[in-house]
């Protein structure tokens, strides 16, 4: 099979799903690490929020605005944002692994269906 050659039709397919589910891992590693970097910050708030004293000042950014708030109001919000956050984490990880499984497949199918054509050819040449 030369360069100039097309790929035959199932090796296409093969390879358009192979990048379209690279990209759709690229859009699941970068949600991964935007979750992770909000429960980073939570988990840092929390540190300072359970560092203070309970009857101190805390204050909230509500859009533009500053707005004092009950620390353990806020302590509560931020744990249940981090509870969903957890649970939003590890549904991504079992999407990421879904689609690194899928990607090792389609590489393999690939690799079988290349293995096959240049198998036939060296028998013919």
């Amino acid at each position: 099979m030369s360069v100039t050659e097309q790929l035959p039709p199932e090796l296409q397919q093969m390879l358009i799903r192979y990048q379209q589910t690279q990209n759709q891992l690229g859009q699941v590693v970068n949600e991964k690490n935007l979750i992770m970097t909000e429960l980073s910050e939570i988990n840092r708030a929390l540190e300072v929020l359970n560092s203070i004293d309970p009857n101190g000042v805390v204050f909230k950014s509500v859009g533009h605005v500053m707005v004092k708030v009950q620390r353990d109001d806020v302590i509560k919000e931020l744990n249940d944002r981090k509870e969903i956050l957890e649970l939003r984490l590890k549904s991504v990880e079992r999407q990421e692994q879904l689609l690194r499984n899928q990607i090792n497949e389609l590489q393999n199918k690939v690799n079988e269906y290349l293995s096959k054509i240049y198998g036939k050819q060296a028998k013919a040449g």
